[in-house]
């Protein structure tokens, strides 16, 4: 029978061998950023387009070309998030967490939605983990942010990063920036792509993150932010540079980085390895939260992509735990033999055991053909004398050393020894020294 339809272009199904991996890397992520007292906050997976436009920018690529909009049933503009952190200020400031304490820091791992062409690690539907962190405007939080970023990617074993930060101002230096950009792109207008023919006129900056490479070509040859700034701007770089330095992570300064988004301001940064450029990016955000109808704070944070993670760890070689394989499958022959199975893995799963039994009526060879399958630890096969004794043989898969034990009350807790202790594993191991030793 021919397949219905197929899953949509730049979307992926994540099966269960590979689920295993999706939650220990957020699970990781999620409580390495707890230690720096980043909680988790979950928000819907699509918003009113309003709130994109507004905080992302309708300069931007991702507003202007990638979003997922559409109209629902009530002629709303709605569209699947592009990314995190718009969200995550709607939701602080419409649920009043930024009258509370701050600062608030708020960690998550979401899906998005980019309409762009797929390629190595990008994906139509992709998923991404982050924080955030509001009220806190010193260069300390820039540092700890930083730092907490470094900290997610040594912690899943990634080697080989590299940092590289710029700062690109806040609106009042920004302004002069501005304008020199313009000036030197003004007379090349004619080369500049369609789209940066317009961001020229509402945000000249955007052009140096164009993808073209006429646009990048022309972009080389620009003045650097970073000439431009502020005295306020300049020490609060200055003084990153140092806490940076003295935390003993190792950074470069890239002019170049202005990130794709219009609501960053000051530092922004990213996080490389080799073969993957801006495997995490990350900067600060004044003006944002005001911007979406909230009070006058600022924000900062970064974004990974998981997908991309997941490459990495793979090409790095990097460890993983394996998957929970079952603990004990219990084969059964006959209705009475079938129920004491199942009246035994239910007290082993109360216990916190992976245990399993026949589902399906299959002989016993079947049976312990499927518990090799699964990867089972230990067996036992159930049947009349078994039943009538009151006692099995627990079997060791991997070296096929056995164990009577008493099948009735008690069970579970007989198990749990073996478990911890190893008993049947330890009587093979034993054996095999004393044959190795003869």
């Amino acid at each position: 029978m021919a397949i219905l339809t197929s899953r949509p272009r730049g979307t992926n199904d994540f099966l269960p061998g590979e689920t295993a991996r999706w939650q220990y890397l957020e699970r990781t992520l999620l409580q390495t950023a707890e230690l720096y007292g980043f909680k988790e906050i979950r928000t819907p997976t699509f918003e009113h387009t309003e709130l994109f436009q507004r905080g992302v920018g309708d300069t931007t690529d991702v507003v202007s070309k990638e979003m997922y909009t559409f109209l629902d049933k009530g002629d709303r503009s709605i569209t699947l998030r592009p990314e995190g952190t718009a969200g995550l200020a709607r939701a602080a400031i419409e649920n009043g967490l930024l009258g509370e304490a701050l600062p608030l820091k708020l960690s998550y791992a979401i899906d998005c939605f980019r309409y762009e062409k797929s390629q190595k690690g990008r994906f139509r539907q992709f998923h991404q983990f982050g924080v955030e962190c509001y009220g806190a405007d010193l260069p300390v939080t820039d540092a700890e942010i930083i730092s907490l970023a470094f900290d997610c990617l040594k912690t899943l074993g990634l080697s080989g990063l590299t940092l590289a930060i710029n700062s690109i101002g806040c609106p009042t230096c920004r302004a002069n920036y501005y304008k020199a950009l313009k000036d030197c792109f003004e007379s090349r207008r004619g080369e500049l792509c369609e789209t940066c023919q317009t961001r020229l006129d509402k945000n000249p900056m955007r052009i140096l993150d164009c993808k073209s490479p006429v646009c990048q070509k022309i972009a080389a040859e620009a003045p650097q932010v970073t000439d431009y700034l502020c005295p306020d701007c300049r020490a609060h770089f200055e003084e990153l540079q140092r806490l940076l330095t003295s935390a003993g992570i190792p950074y470069t300064i890239d002019p170049g980085i202005v990130r794709g988004l219009d609501y960053y301001t000051r530092t922004v940064f990213e996080i490389s390895v080799p073969d993957f450029p801006a495997l995490c990016g990350g900067g600060r955000y004044g003006g944002l939260v005001k911007e979406l109808g909230g009070p006058d704070v600022e924000g900062i944070g970064f974004a990974m992509g998981l997908e991309r993670l997941l490459m990495v760890m793979k090409e790095q070689n990097c460890p993983v735990p394996e998957e929970q394989s079952c603990d004990l499958y219990i084969a059964s022959m006959g209705k009475a033999a079938s129920e004491q199975a199942f009246r035994m893995v239910s007290a082993l799963r109360a216990e916190g055991f992976s245990a399993q039994c026949d589902l399906v009526g299959r002989s016993v060879k079947a049976q312990m053909k499927y518990a090799n399958k699964l990867g089972a630890k230990y067996s036992m096969v159930l049947g009349d004398n078994e039943l009538s004794e009151g006692r099995a043989a627990l079997k060791a898969m991997a070296t096929g050393t056995q164990q009577e034990m008493t099948i009735g009350e008690g069970f579970a807790e007989a198990f749990s020894d073996v478990m911890m202790n190893g008993y049947v594993l330890a009587a093979a191991d034993a054996a095999a020294e004393f044959g190795s030793q003869k």
